[in-house]
């Protein structure tokens, strides 16, 4: 065999070992562009999925974000809406009787003999809040001198609001204030107060001596609270010109008597209890109208000042003022 025989077989050898070689690198490299092409197409469909995953998940919390704020805010606005809307309890009384009606002709002849049809009846800008009358009677005795006598009945009605709070208590604090009022007036001696019992809810007479110019008078103050109402009375006596001093004891007992008669008109006249003697003579029975329905008035209730309550005594009658 020649040489050149000889060297084909291994040509061929070599030849078929590079073709194995060029194959293997050939498809080495197809794998790798394969896999290279693989990768490509995996990445976006891998953040497709990612992407469409965080979507649905953002819509979920958003959604529900949404939700838990749409509570919070309606929890938030039924929390603000009571609390802007506080209740008070209603006004019991929603009326006063006229002022100058609230004593019988009766107890008039007892507490101001001579002065029975001489009834004043004091300003007030809403007769539905607050009312006064006064009395005046001087009996002349002669030579002996005369008897003075000075009553006064203010009656002062307190309406529920959300901002003062009710009626009631309202007429609570008002009742303290007119009996450390009349506790505390100037020039007065021998200051005396007392609990008053059967009268409405609260009641307390205080009874002192002032000296005027005119003569030595005795003033007797009972204070009354009836539900959301305030009944103040005074009632003064004097001896002029020589006559006797009236004994602070039968004063007291008359201004009991008679303011015991004035709570139980105003109790009346919004439908409950007596009448209270109003049905001597010269009395206009009270009207039995049933209590008005428990809401709260719109407008301001009475402020207490007691010089809005209290009727101004005739300029002739020398009785005892409260403050000097």
């Amino acid at each position: 065999m020649s040489e050149g025989t000889m060297h084909r077989p291994a040509q061929r050898d070599q030849r078929s070992r590079n073709s194995s070689r060029a194959t293997g690198v050939t498809t080495r490299r197809l794998h790798r562009t394969l896999g290279t092409l693989a990768a490509g197409v995996a990445v976006p469909v891998l953040l497709a999925a990612v992407g469409c995953s965080s979507d649905s998940g953002s819509d979920s919390g958003s959604a529900s974000g949404s939700a838990d704020n749409a509570s919070k805010t309606a929890g938030a606005d039924a929390g603000e809406t009571v609390s802007a809307s506080p209740t008070v309890q209603a006004a019991a009384y929603q009326k006063l009787p006229e002022p100058c009606a609230v004593l019988s002709t009766k107890t008039l002849k007892d507490l101001v003999p001579k002065g029975v049809k001489s009834g004043k009846e004091g300003s007030s800008n809403d007769t539905s809040t607050r009312g006064s009358c006064s009395w005046t009677s001087l009996v002349n005795n002669g030579v002996k001198g005369s008897q003075f006598r000075w009553l006064n009945v203010s009656l002062l009605r307190f309406e529920s609001t959300a901002s003062r709070g009710s009626g009631e208590e309202l007429a609570q604090a008002y009742y303290k204030s007119q009996v450390q009022d009349a506790e505390s007036t100037a020039g007065a001696k021998n200051t005396k107060s007392e609990a008053v019992a059967g009268a409405g809810d609260n009641a307390t007479s205080v009874h002192y001596d002032l000296k005027k110019k005119e003569g030595s008078f005795r003033q007797q103050t009972v204070v009354v609270r009836v539900e959301n109402v305030v009944v103040t009375l005074d009632y003064n006596g004097a001896g002029l010109a020589g006559e006797k001093t009236p004994s602070a004891d039968s004063l007291t007992k008359a201004a009991v008597k008679a303011v015991k008669e004035a709570v139980a008109k105003v109790s009346a006249e919004n439908g409950e209890g007596d009448t209270g003697g109003a049905g001597d003579a010269g009395t206009p029975a009270p009207t039995n109208s049933p209590t008005a329905s428990a809401s709260s008035s719109a407008k301001p209730s009475a402020s207490p000042s007691k010089s809005a309550s209290t009727a101004p005594a005739s300029s002739a009658s020398p009785s005892a003022s409260k403050k000097s």
